[in-house]
């Protein structure tokens, strides 16, 4: 049996009830998606990667079952949880090559994933189907471009002269 890591369930249930306050505001997508996405890179960045995973699928689901999806949207949510883990597995496994360069084929994958459910596999509603397809390559680059500037203040911020971490 593995040991649980306090300190990863801490900061990962911080990071999704964020998350889950942002949805919860019920603000336009053009802000609400870029916050959504920058949570998940933050999340990524500063626990783990399993914990962007971890918030990007449940945060639909739970977004759903207490209504903050309308019930349109039902049909489109495995592929939301599957676009953001794309976009979390992919940002962070070429972000040590070029973060921009996995910023944006992140969110190009979550891009393509959505476009195609709601092109050929899913029926939605058109208005459904228009915000699932440019605005989410938008919020996704917008959102992940957020997390890596205040990734690197942080990270600036908390990392003494001799490399350990600190709170200043």
């Amino acid at each position: 049996m593995t040991r649980i890591n306090t300190q990863f369930l801490v900061r990962t249930a911080l990071f999704l009830a964020i998350t889950l306050v942002i949805q919860m505001l019920r603000l336009p997508q053009y802000a609400t998606g870029p916050l959504v996405n920058m949570m998940l890179l933050l999340s990524a960045l500063l626990v783990s990667r399993w914990s962007g995973i971890f918030i990007g699928a449940v945060t639909p689901y739970i977004a759903f079952t207490v209504g903050i999806l309308p019930p349109p949207l039902a049909p489109i949510i495995p592929f939301i949880m599957f676009g953001n883990t794309l976009y979390v597995l992919i940002f962070t496994s070429l972000r040590v090559f070029n973060q921009f360069l996995g910023l944006v084929l992140a969110s190009v994958a979550k891009f393509a994933i959505l476009t195609v459910a709601v092109r050929f596999i899913i029926a939605v509603p058109p208005p459904v189907a228009q915000m699932m397809q440019i605005p989410q390559l938008v919020t996704a680059v917008i959102g992940g471009y957020a997390a890596i500037l205040i990734t690197k203040e942080f990270k600036k911020r908390t990392t003494s002269k001799n490399g350990e971490e600190t709170i200043k």
